[in-house]
């Protein structure tokens, strides 16, 4: 029985990893790769739309009616339809492509959790199997929370666009109205036309099936559970501890956007020079992300187990100051190519903060919620797509200066409503129902993570 698990446990990993090793490297080049018009961001801007839509509806009618495995190659064929969107990039093939992804994203992870929970406390437990119970611990950070922040797909797009180094650096001086070069039509064939589809067919191959519930198609039952989630979601908005925690929420989105979408983004009209792409060209990008891929995926591991000791707000404030002082210099810093390690170092810091924006905030929905915990993720999906939408929306319309003011303001917003929702927590501490999650001072005890961690893919 554990053979059985692990295999569709590694089944589940590879077929997450290759999905996006393709999607990962053309989500972080999107600005760049496809900046005219506007059109790579304005399709990222599509596809965050999408899921709050689609999270709302879709996950629990799919997975009632093919099962997870099939969920599961459903959504990875949304992912796949993006990535053939870009062969051929122009607005009738990037925005319904997205709309696809959008729709099949939330399905995707809701039907991997789903599966994974379900190999973690399989039913012959009782009779004395083992499962993967006693793995829990580790297998839940590395599957639920790795396969998506690998960097590989990042590494992969560098090291193919490397191959022409001049490629999407400025044709003329930094401090004038530059373009760049769109990659050769093969380069980008190659990130994208094998990897995406190899992950379908790993998993539609090699993967056990796992249907929830009786099997039968859906009912009307599940059309209802799907409809009183989504009147959950806008009725637990009369707590005003939600209604504190958006600006926090917001920003999350807010600042992910910013180093995907603008960091970099290569020059136009009303940004003649960005940083890295006009800086150093397209083929750096890769490099960037995979810098900050890598920082958050540790610090997401390491400052998850020191909140323990140093708890919530300390975190916090540390991730606050950490962006305040990136945005600040990011105001005043003029890129050159000669200031190589600079490049590096604002990802780093960025991923850094990020790890701690989502493990916390993930962790203090799960709080504060415990009874509404299904409302309570609708909700922080909900805010943090919105988010990233109004971010890739007026990333053609502004500057970079006036978006360095924005994520600037919304931070200091967070910095005033979410001290707020903390100080009460700290006197009147929400009642656990589920043991494992719960706070005591300044400890943190985490122990039903798996169902917060599935929150942070969407």
């Amino acid at each position: 029985m554990v053979s059985r698990n692990f295999k569709n446990v590694l089944v589940v990993s590879i077929g997450f990893l290759s999905l996006f090793t393709a999607y990962g490297g053309l989500q972080s080049l999107q600005s760049s790769l496809n900046a005219e018009q506007g059109m790579g961001v304005a399709s990222l801007s599509v596809i965050y739309a999408s899921i709050i839509i689609s999270s709302m509806f879709l996950p629990p009618i799919m997975i009632k009616n093919l099962g997870c495995k099939w969920t599961i190659v459903v959504g990875m064929a949304c992912y796949v339809s993006y990535s053939f969107g870009n062969l051929y990039p122009g607005w009738y093939t990037l925005i319904p492509t997205s709309v696809i992804l959008g729709l099949g994203g939330s399905p995707l992870w809701s039907a991997k959790c789903a599966y994974l929970t379900h190999l973690w406390e399989p039913p012959g437990r009782r009779r004395g199997q083992t499962g993967l119970g006693h793995h829990q611990p580790v297998l839940r950070h590395l599957l639920l929370h790795l396969p998506a922040r690998l960097p590989c797909g990042e590494t992969m797009s560098s090291l193919i666009f490397g191959q022409e180094p001049k490629l999407g650096r400025s044709t003329s001086d930094f401090n004038s109205n530059s373009t760049t070069s769109r990659p050769a039509q093969s380069l980008v064939w190659t990130l994208v036309r094998i990897v995406g589809v190899l992950a379908i067919l790993i998993v539609a191959i090699f993967l056990a099936k796992h249907r929830p519930g009786t099997g039968q198609p859906v009912s009307v039952g599940t059309v209802n559970r799907s409809a009183h989630t989504f009147m959950a979601t806008f009725r637990l908005l009369k707590d005003w501890r939600l209604l504190t925690l958006i600006p926090l929420t917001m920003y999350s989105g807010f600042e992910q956007s910013f180093l995907s979408g603008e960091y970099t983004q290569g020059p136009k009209q009303l940004n003649p020079c960005n940083y890295v792409t006009c800086a150093l060209g397209i083929h750096f990008v890769g490099f960037i992300m995979m810098c900050f891929g890598a920082a958050n995926s540790l610090c997401s591991f390491l400052f998850g187990r020191l909140a323990r000791y140093t708890g919530r707000a300390a975190l916090f404030f540390f991730a606050a100051l950490t962006n305040f002082a990136c945005i600040l210099a990011l105001l005043f810093w003029r890129p050159h190519p000669d200031d190589l390690p600079v490049f590096f170092v604002f990802p780093a810091l960025w991923g850094m903060a990020d790890a701690i924006w989502q493990t916390q905030t993930n962790a203090l929905y799960g709080i504060l919620f415990p009874r509404h915990k299904e409302a309570a993720f609708a909700n922080y999906r909900m805010w943090e797509s919105l988010g990233f939408v109004i971010a890739f929306a007026y990333s053609t319309f502004l500057c970079l200066e006036y978006k360095l003011y924005i994520l600037l303001a919304v931070l200091l917003l967070t910095l005033l409503t979410y001290p707020i929702v903390e100080y009460h927590e700290h006197k009147h501490p929400t009642p656990p129902i589920e043991e494992g999650t719960y706070t005591s001072g300044r400890k943190q005890v985490q122990e039903n993570d798996k169902d917060v961690i599935c929150q942070t893919h969407l």
